[in-house]
């Protein structure tokens, strides 16, 4: 019979120190990162299919505003709107219905299995995303700015890059949020899906002033980090006229920092509710919920 290991043994296998577990979930990151990276260098027709056809949404919204001879910022606009949609769809389609398609694909089963932490898994998805999306965000801002002539006059660079910098945290965070959302209500959170796309852009001034719509409406949806983030940077980029934002961008800033932290809370809080939701049932890796 084999002599059971003392208790500090037994504790040390299954508990595994600080420092060795942050160093497994850092290459977590990693690994689920360069795949990512790999897989966008390897396929180029993805790379066209996202940096010219976002273009042609883009010159079709600077066409109509040229016909009503509309302010030159207004160009700027629909160019800043174009590069932030690029996240947008990035948080959608690679962040909110990651784990069900991961479950759809036989891989989940890996995942909760492996001994580290789901957030590092998605973490690494999000690093990975953010340089394709990057790329794609990028030509459309370079192509957008030198075809359409925009100029940028930014006064405040450094609020302006933490603005853009929070954006995306907070963006990606109500990504990791969706994520478990969309998984625990299952085939429904593609029509869930399918629903926020359009309604945002509109509600979320992608290529307007959001101010345009009232108070009321960017009231109710400055919990996406889009519209405060997009409002705040046409503010810092058109210093010209400061009267179509909705709010101070230093105000917008700071709420920003605000939902980074709530929303990454919220997400693991979701994420350690799934995976205890599927201990107790044992139905969260079954598949076509």
């Amino acid at each position: 019979m084999l002599a059971k290991p003392p208790g500090g043994e037994l504790n040390r296998i299954l508990k595994p120190s600080f420092k060795r577990a942050a160093i497994r979930n850092v290459r977590t990151v990693i690994a689920r990162s360069y795949v990512r990276v790999v897989g966008a260098n390897r396929e180029t027709s993805w790379l066209i299919g996202d940096t010219v056809l976002p273009l042609l949404t883009v010159s079709a919204f600077v066409m109509v505003y040229k016909s009503f001879n509309a302010p030159q910022e207004f160009i700027g606009y629909v160019v800043l709107g174009g590069v932030m949609s690029a996240y947008w769809l990035a948080m959608l389609w690679s962040m909110a219905m990651q784990f069900y398609w991961e479950k759809e694909m036989g891989n989940l089963e890996l995942y909760t299995m492996a001994p580290m932490s789901l957030m590092s898994i998605l973490a690494g998805m999000v690093i990975g995303g953010l340089f394709m999306t990057s790329v794609r965000a990028f030509v459309i801002l370079l192509a957008g700015s030198l075809i359409f002539g925009v100029d940028y006059s930014f006064q405040q660079p450094f609020l302006a890059a933490g603005v853009f910098i929070f954006t995306l945290f907070a963006l990606y965070g109500l990504g990791l949020m969706f994520s478990s959302i969309f998984f625990l209500v299952g085939r429904r959170g593609w029509q869930i899906m399918n629903l926020f796309e359009e309604p945002v852009f509109f509600a979320s001034g992608f290529y307007f002033p959001v101010r345009t719509l009232g108070a009321t409406v960017p009231f109710f949806t400055s919990f996406i980090p889009i519209t405060l983030g997009l409002d705040a940077m046409r503010q810092l980029a058109f210093s010209e006229d400061k009267n179509m934002g909705f709010l101070n961008p230093e105000l917008e800033f700071i709420i920003l920092i605000a939902l980074t932290f709530i929303f990454i809370v919220v997400a693991k809080f979701l994420l350690n509710y799934m995976e205890k939701l599927g201990a107790r049932t044992g139905r969260i890796l079954q598949r076509w919920q």
